[in-house]
Formats: structure tokens, C-alpha cells, sequence
């Protein structure tokens, strides 16, 4: 299929903003009302979504959310940002496992994304993928892309290997093996959600050439932006931490309100 030029230069876009020591924030979005207020801020480079957030806001835990669901929620978000047909920035959908991975692709780019994660976790199962079916996950998920005209199609590959008792140097092996298959950067996910540690950071950060995706936790005792760009992470993401902080502030105020 020809190149669909206009949404390629968005994934070109994206995928140039992915520069270990100069990393691509993303303040990701749930709704259209987030994905406007982020992309009205002149810092914004491009848009991420969160699928916990997406999930929390239709009344699901994210492991029950299912593809329309978190589609709807996309859909409404790619058409805020909607200029002539494509979002006026680059737009990253989380898609959790992938689900059906050919029909994915086709609807997100249908709806002008030009990015995804992809986890290899199996949603249906609860188990974690073999590395390899992973891997031919992801090159499935480009070959779509390609097939669909978005030949630069970036993908940011999430594994879970540290929350099913695997070790960094297990993350490392995976990592590596999804980077080769064509993904952007590797996000690995900390057992129980937590953040990975500073030095686990740097030697992903040294596996994987900076070519790394952290989540940033926005309390004490967690790496600021400034500290994970000196340690040269690619790229950083917020997941569902400004929805918590949203909903803490809605129920404070709420609280406060009944109250009186």
C-alpha cells in the first residue's frame, strides 16, 4: 500500500522525539476534555493516552476493559484533536496487550494514531507471553501499520517480566529482542506498579542505548524529569498519575462542598 504521507510525518515526528538525554514528556490523557487541556500547553510535543485512566472513567478495572471500550475513549480523543482529518499532533494510543493485534492497528490508525504501546502480558490469560510471541507481536503490529501507509509506525513495548518474578537482566533479554523487532523504546513495568530504582534505570538506560520509557511517580523518593533526562531515558511518561490527582482534587472539593 502507498505511504499515506501527512499521518507518516506525524510518526516521523514522534519517532524523532524519542532522544535519550532530551526525552519526550507525556502528560498522559483519558478523555477529550484532558486531551485538550494538554494540547492547548505550547510545551506539548505529541499525545499519549493512559488505558487505567481510560478504564477508571467507564467503570472497569483496566484488565476488563475491552478493546471498544477503550476505542470509544480514543475516538472521542483523536477527534478533539482533529485538524483536516488527523490529530494536529502526534497521537500514541496505549492498547494494553494489543488485543486483536491486525484489527487494532487498523482502528487506531484509522482514527490517526501513528504510535501504541503494546504489553507482553496476556490480557486473557493473566499470564506473561513467551518472548518470542511477543516479539512477533510487535512485527505483526508494524507490518500492519506498513500495510495501512504508516510505514513509521512507532511502537513503545511495555514488559512486565519484573512483576511475574523476572530480573532486569530478564528485561534486558526481552528488551532487546523487542527493540530489534522494530519497537521505539522498552517500558518495563515494576512489580506491583511501582517505579523501577535508579540504578535499574541506568542499566536499562545502558542496555538499551537510552532507548527507554519510564513512568514518572509523582510523589517523594522518585526520579524528578530533570534526573531521569541527566540519566538519558528517551522517553517519560506520566500513565494514570495526573487522573489520580484529578479525582483526588474532585472528591476533596466534593467532600468539602457536602460538607456545609
Amino acid at each position: 500500500m502507498a505511504v499515506n504521507t501527512l499521518q507518516n510525518d506525524l510518526a516521523i515526528q514522534l519517532r524523532k522525539l524519542h532522544v535519550p538525554g532530551n526525552p519526550i514528556v507525556f502528560t498522559n490523557v483519558y478523555d477529550a476534555a484532558t486531551a485538550l487541556i494538554v494540547a492547548k500547553n505550547t510545551a506539548t510535543k505529541a499525545i499519549a493516552t493512559a488505558s487505567y485512566a481510560i478504564a477508571a472513567t467507564q467503570g472497569v478495572s483496566e484488565d476488563r476493559m475491552t478493546f471498544a471500550q477503550n476505542l470509544a475513549s480514543v475516538r472521542s480523543i483523536a477527534a478533539t484533536l482533529s485538524v483536516n482529518g488527523l490529530p494536529k499532533l502526534p497521537l500514541s494510543v496505549d492498547v494494553e496487550d494489543g488485543y486483536d493485534i491486525p484489527e487494532t492497528i487498523t482502528e487506531i490508525v484509522k482514527l490517526g494514531a501513528v504510535g501504541c504501546n503494546i504489553e507482553d502480558a496476556n490480557k486473557s490469560t493473566g499470564d506473561l507471553r513467551p518472548s518470542q510471541e511477543a516479539v512477533s507481536r510487535i512485527e505483526l503490529a508494524l507490518k500492519q501499520a506498513r500495510e495501512l501507509g504508516v510505514p513509521d509506525f512507532v511502537v513503545n513495548a511495555r514488559t512486565d517480566v519484573l512483576g511475574y518474578g523476572g530480573s532486569v537482566e530478564d528485561a534486558i533479554e526481552r528488551g532487546k529482542a523487542f527493540l530489534n523487532a522494530g519497537a521505539c523504546t522498552v517500558f518495563v513495568w515494576g512489580p506491583g506498579g511501582r517505579g523501577t530504582s535508579t540504578e535499574e534505570i541506568k542499566q536499562l538506560v545502558a542496555a538499551f542505548d537510552g532507548r527507554l520509557n519510564v513512568k514518572l511517580v509523582l510523589k517523594g523518593g522518585y526520579l524528578t524529569i530533570p534526573e531521569l533526562r541527566e540519566i538519558g531515558v528517551a522517553r517519560i511518561s506520566m500513565g494514570p498519575e495526573l487522573y489520580r490527582a484529578a479525582m483526588r482534587a474532585f472528591e476533596e472539593t466534593a467532600n468539602e462542598l457536602l460538607r456545609h
